[in-house]
């Protein structure tokens, strides 16, 4: 049910509930909104109060319009809006920088607060990561480990370190992709993280922090190695 605004900072006001109902999934990334003319209805606000609205949500990255075509969601929330635009530019160190942090703490968090149902969930993506290296299946061993990483993020039970990391899953494939394309003998025993797994299950923190930040400077050195090349 959408609510009726106020009078008070009504632009304002729009663009936040209209952000609001695009996290909620009311309109999910991709679809188009509604006719002008409906949403007016909707939100009981001036054609030029929604489309001001509109213009601050484009602008932000939210929305796009376009001709003939109406205006459509592209991003989930302002966060994600501007991750991307600043992923979008950043390097592959950079990127590996940021992994580096916020996977380092999302583990020392899974350990500590970690459940059994966590713990069952990481198994499910391990045996997924197995089954792709015995295979040699690519696309399905780089699908697998992300939802594995995923996952431990999950078990930290920290919603903003969640939301961040979700926000960052696209780049993560496209990362991964990247490197494997360059790398193509890349040991795919090494991405299946049983030791991190150990760490989480016996909720050693010391073990898990210390687990990501070898495997990310592991990986950053084959990195460095390449681009030099």
């Amino acid at each position: 049910m959408i609510l009726k605004t106020n009078r008070k900072s009504l632009v304002e006001q729009v663009a936040e509930q209209i952000e609001q109902l695009i996290e909620q999934k009311h309109w999910k990334v991709g679809d188009k909104l509604p006719p002008e003319m409906e949403l007016i209805e909707e939100f009981d606000v001036s054609r030029n109060t929604l489309r001001e609205a509109v213009r601050a949500l484009v602008h932000a990255g939210l929305l796009e319009t376009k001709q003939g075509s109406g205006t459509i969601v592209r991003s989930t929330s302002a966060l994600d809006a501007a991750l991307k635009r600043h992923v979008k530019k950043s390097t592959m160190l950079e990127t590996l920088e940021v992994r580096l942090a916020l996977e380092k703490q999302a583990a020392q968090m899974a350990a500590e607060r970690r459940t059994e149902s966590d713990l069952i969930d990481l198994e499910v993506c391990i045996n997924n990561c197995k089954e792709a290296s015995a295979k040699k299946d690519l696309e399905q061993f780089i699908s697998s480990d992300i939802q594995f990483h995923k996952t431990v993020v999950a078990a930290s039970n920290n919603q903003l370190l969640i939301d961040l990391y979700e926000n960052m899953t696209e780049v993560l494939f496209s990362f991964v992709q990247d490197f494997m394309t360059i790398e193509p003998l890349f040991p795919f025993e090494q991405g299946i993280h049983l030791e991190l797994f150990k760490a989480i299950q016996k909720q050693n923190k010391e073990s898990a922090a210390a687990y990501v930040e070898n495997d990310m400077e592991v990986l950053k050195e084959s990195i460095i190695k390449i681009l030099k090349e």
